[in-house]
């Protein structure tokens, strides 16, 4: 047999008990049922100063969690987000973990003398599993699905990272519990996927 998958799985709602915490807790027992090894963060139980105040131009040092977190990516051979989209993008908590830990010289390093950089997490895969009240046609068709284009191109692919499934659960706010439990079966069979790797 071959060496177990390295799967982190980061959970992004600043709320615990979220719906996005449910999908996070299917997808887990879907890869740990094929052997995978999981490590998991969730947003919520993380505490750091998600502001970068200084951009690029200071250290920070980072607290305990990103430390954590930075640590869980380095390891892992494929990785899952689960979180929610708040007014067409991720909650501002989980952007700042993204802002403090996804820095120049970890995640990818710009090449001298020129607009080109070298991306710093290549041979790493990624689902994303996102929550949202808006019906998924009306996100493609009026809006160009932005969460898309900017979790798959411009941090994760920015960085070398391939997302392989991009997957949207809505509308939230008129799921019943059949409905639930019906995404709550997708996200299990995701991670499964994901722990066949």
């Amino acid at each position: 047999m071959g060496e177990a998958a390295r799967l982190f799985l980061f959970t992004g709602h600043p709320k615990a008990g979220s719906l996005s915490a449910g999908l996070a807790d299917a997808y887990q027992r879907g890869a740990e049922t094929l052997g995978a090894e999981v490590r998991r963060m969730d947003l919520c139980d993380m505490r750091f100063d998600p502001n970068l105040a200084d951009g690029y131009a200071k250290f920070q040092p980072l607290e305990d969690d990103l430390v954590a977190w930075k640590a869980a990516l380095s390891w892992c051979s494929h990785t899952a987000w689960v979180f929610p989209l708040w007014w067409g993008t991720m909650p501002a908590k989980m952007k700042g973990v993204v802002d403090r830990c996804l820095v120049p010289g970890y995640a990818y390093k710009f090449r001298e003398g020129g607009s080109l950089w070298d991306k710093l997490l290549t041979g790493r895969t990624a689902d994303l599993l996102v929550t949202s009240d808006t019906p998924a046609p009306f996100m493609t068709l009026s809006y160009g699905n932005p969460v898309k284009k900017q979790m798959t191109r411009q941090v994760l692919g920015f960085c070398g990272i391939k997302t392989t499934r991009y997957s949207l659960f809505s509308p939230v706010r008129k799921a019943d519990g059949a409905t639930i439990d019906g995404w709550k079966r997708r996200a299990h069979s995701y991670g499964a996927e994901a722990g066949r790797r």
